[in-house]
């Protein structure tokens, strides 16, 4: 007696489908499982056995093969026991074969029978119809974001009995009446404006070259470096941001759910993320937990800030082995993680936002309040690499905050405002990369600056100057370049003027500033 169901294994945010192969004989009663498994997935045999008896199914005793095949693809994680149960169920001739025909199955059992939900759901759903499955069934706390994916037919249910029930019924309007179909989440959801997290800008006093410089790395999607003394505001304007970040696309809103499905953190009632996401790992963060990884594979918190911003709050406080890792994902955008199943890779195309203090103390250059010697501050400025701070678009410093400010009556700009300005250069940077992998200014490949910078006869001249007293890397040059396109579209000017330029090297951290830090840029 053989059968073979349809279900899903994750690999990175991928998903592959796996046939669930059973087969029962007679001979010597046992149960084993064949095909590269994950421990979550050889423990299923005793969930699946305890379950099948505590919902009342009769297994005789004879023996019980099953393969999950392909058997060179790593199976992980617990979605393969209701796959599992149901392939034996149908093995026993409890329901026909055309009654799984056409139809994934995924699933966690509980020891009475209750179906519970799983990581990745997403991804699998996804998967399945894009080759084609017209049909998939799916725990109950699941049924909202499987049915996100059009082209589909995604099915909710919360015990092996009333699934067993569902495949037994051959009339359509029965099973309707036992499972209705949930309907999809549609894309008008991102249209409703969310109120905005975090910290409002009119609550912030002073600082406008900060303020600014946010402004200007959240319409270009720049990495941006803040330095300052304590008590300044470095970590408001941070958290400020997040209200001001332009929309996410549905495409942007599905990828960016997906790495939330494969790391088990959707809100089983409303799964579709609208908003940009926002993460404030601690200094004592390992590198697995900011980058991904671990013994079972699973993104970090660079890839949960995929499409927003990861903030990096008191940056020399980070070990500096943990910092040189997000070399590599700031500048390629992904995170490939080596496995002996092969590379696996979470998206990692994130807004670096860092804010530090100035020395050790904190108030350099504050004479009198600073203590450091010169030795010290180069110690403290050594524990960032060049290249890293290479990857900084922006630098700006927070100075200490003037008392009349501080006193001041009024609010200053709100975070409504700043957006419609983000807003509206972002509605620019679509249109000019329409057709393209990318979409803002932060993201655009060397070979495309040519193109979208193109600077005139005074403006090149500002460019070789500024190359030379500044000993600009080629990568700085093109970073400096990127934010100057994105200045000019938050003035509406459709070529780069001397004035951008000016503005994106006035926010540059130049090599002489890190030999002598207070003398690098303020942002103005």
């Amino acid at each position: 007696m053989y059968s073979s169901i349809l279900a899903g294994a994750l690999f990175g945010i991928e998903a592959n489908l796996v046939h669930v192969e059973v087969d029962i004989s007679t001979g010597l009663p046992g149960f084993s499982m064949v095909g590269s498994l994950g421990s979550e997935v050889r423990e299923a045999r005793e969930r699946v056995q305890v379950a099948l008896k505590n919902a009342d199914f009769d297994i005789p005793p004879k023996k019980i093969t099953i393969n999950l095949a392909p058997a060179n693809l790593r199976k992980d994680g617990t979605g393969f026991d209701l796959p599992i149960a149901i392939g034996i169920l149908q093995t026993l001739g409890y329901f026909k074969e055309e009654a799984t025909r056409d139809i994934l199955f995924a699933g966690e059992l509980g020891l009475d029978g209750e179906i519970r939900p799983v990581s990745g759901i997403l991804p699998i759903v996804r998967e399945a119809a894009r080759r084609g499955i017209g049909n998939c069934i799916v725990p109950w706390d699941n049924r909202t974001e499987g049915g996100m994916i059009p082209g589909i037919r995604v099915r909710g249910v919360r015990s092996i009995c009333q699934l067993t029930a569902f495949l037994q019924e051959t009339d359509t309007d029965r099973q309707e009446e036992l499972l209705p179909s949930q309907p999809c989440t549609t894309r008008e959801l991102l249209e409703q404006e969310q109120p905005a997290p975090g910290n409002d800008f009119s609550g912030i006093k002073g600082q406008e070259a900060a303020r600014r410089a946010a402004e200007i790395a959240a319409a270009g999607f720049h990495n941006l470096l803040m330095s300052g003394p304590p008590g300044g505001g470095k970590s408001m304007i941070a958290r400020a941001m997040a209200g001001i970040l332009p929309p996410m696309t549905w495409q942007e809103s599905i990828e960016v759910t997906t790495v939330y499905s494969v790391a088990g953190m959707l809100d089983p009632e409303n799964p579709l993320i609208l908003r940009r996401p926002f993460q404030n790992p601690h200094h004592t963060i390992s590198g697995a937990a900011l980058i991904g990884g671990g013994v079972h594979t699973r993104p970090g918190a660079i890839s949960l800030a995929h499409r927003g911003v990861l903030f990096l709050d008191e940056l020399t406080e980070f070990p500096r082995t943990i910092l040189e890792c997000l070399r590599q994902p700031l500048e390629d955008r992904q995170v490939n993680i080596a496995r002996a199943q092969g590379n696996c890779v979470y998206p990692a195309d994130i807004m670096l936002v860092c804010a530090m203090n100035p020395c050790r103390c904190g108030y350099f250059p504050d004479k009198n309040r600073c203590r450091c010697s010169e030795g010290e501050l180069a110690k403290y400025w050594g524990r960032l690499s060049g290249p890293l701070l290479d990857r900084m678009d922006m630098y700006v410093e927070t100075g200490r905050i003037e008392l009349e400010k501080l006193q001041s009556i009024g609010q200053g700009e709100c975070s409504a405002l700043i957006r419609r300005r983000v807003v509206e250069a972002r509605t620019i940077q679509e249109e000019r990369f329409r057709g393209k992998k990318y979409s803002f200014n932060g993201d655009m490949e060397a070979e495309e600056l040519e193109h979208y910078c193109k600077l005139g006869r005074e403006e090149k001249k500002l460019m070789e100057l500024a190359y030379r007293r500044l000993e600009l890397s080629a990568r700085t040059y093109h970073r400096v370049l990127k934010v100057a396109r994105t200045i000019a579209d938050l003035g509406h000017s459709e070529r780069i003027r001397e004035e951008h330029l000016a503005e994106a090297l006035a926010y540059r951290l130049t090599v002489g500033a890190r030999k002598n830090p207070g003398s690098g840029s303020s942002g103005g």
